[in-house]
């Protein structure tokens, strides 16, 4: 498994453990998948990116930004707003725990709120930023 990979599944599994999240979003919605119209509500495990950190001579720190689309079909924002909240302290709760890597830091780095161009649906845009220690076991 890929140090991606492995940063995807932990960050599914600690969304769909989290009450808190799934009281907004049903467990079932939150998904990889690469299609629309999304489920309303849903969170899409989106793109993601790896960059080499470099920082050491073990050349064995990875930072994953990953990406998750939330969609709520809503004329306001508020419920993305409120969706994006719950990701974002379900994520702050504790170490995301990684096959075969260690997760030496995470954070959402950022969050976007847009309205859909269809004029019915809202689109949260969440980047969690993660760094990945040691190789796969």
């Amino acid at each position: 498994m890929t140090e991606d990979l492995a940063v995807q599944k932990a960050i599914r599994a600690r969304l769909v453990a989290s009450s808190t999240v799934t009281a907004l979003v049903p467990a079932a919605a939150i998904l990889d998948r690469n299609q629309r119209p999304a489920p309303d509500p849903s969170i899409i495990l989106g793109e993601s990116q790896e960059v080499d950190e470099g920082t050491s001579l073990q050349r064995d720190r990875t930072r994953i930004y990953h990406t998750l689309h939330i969609w709520k079909r809503e004329p306001s924002l508020a419920g993305v707003k409120a969706i994006c909240g719950a990701v974002r302290t379900a994520l702050k709760a504790d170490r995301l725990e990684l096959d075969g890597y260690h997760c030496a830091d995470w954070n959402v780095s950022s969050a976007r709120y847009l309205r859909d161009p269809d004029g019915e649906t809202s689109h949260g845009v969440m980047v969690v930023n993660v760094l990945v220690t040691g190789g796969a076991s």
